[in-house]
């Protein structure tokens, strides 16, 4: 079944938190949380990005995350591909002090589009 040209791309954002965030001392953490909930908020207002919804990982994984399994994930109807980079490039322009959100976290975004609803969903 092919998508018509005019559907969204159905886009899971997955994110992981990398070293530099467990290199932190005790207790200063929370700028980068604040950058992140920063980065969320402007996801969730992005012009094209339509959030479905989320999943956060952080209770069954501890320590960072460079790939697969990811610490948290974001899944988005995207109206393009350029609405795609623009949601990545969030962590290059959210500022966690001197340093982008970048420093302490990194980003990819898997591109498809939705499976057919089965008949006993609907």
């Amino acid at each position: 079944m092919t998508a018509s040209p005019d559907a969204p791309l159905r886009v899971l954002f997955c994110i992981g938190v990398n070293q530099n965030f467990f290199d932190l001392p005790t207790g200063q953490g929370k700028s980068v949380w604040d950058g992140f909930t920063t980065m969320l908020s402007q996801l969730y207002e992005l012009p094209g990005v339509a959030v479905l919804g989320t999943v956060d990982d952080d209770q069954h994984m501890v320590g960072p995350s460079d790939s697969w399994p990811w610490t948290c994930y974001v899944l988005a109807d995207v109206v393009d591909q350029q609405a795609v980079a623009a949601a990545c490039n969030l962590l290059r322009t959210v500022q966690v002090g001197e340093h982008a959100l970048w420093r302490y976290m990194k980003i990819e975004a898997r591109l498809g589009r939705p499976l057919p609803e089965p008949e006993a969903a609907r």
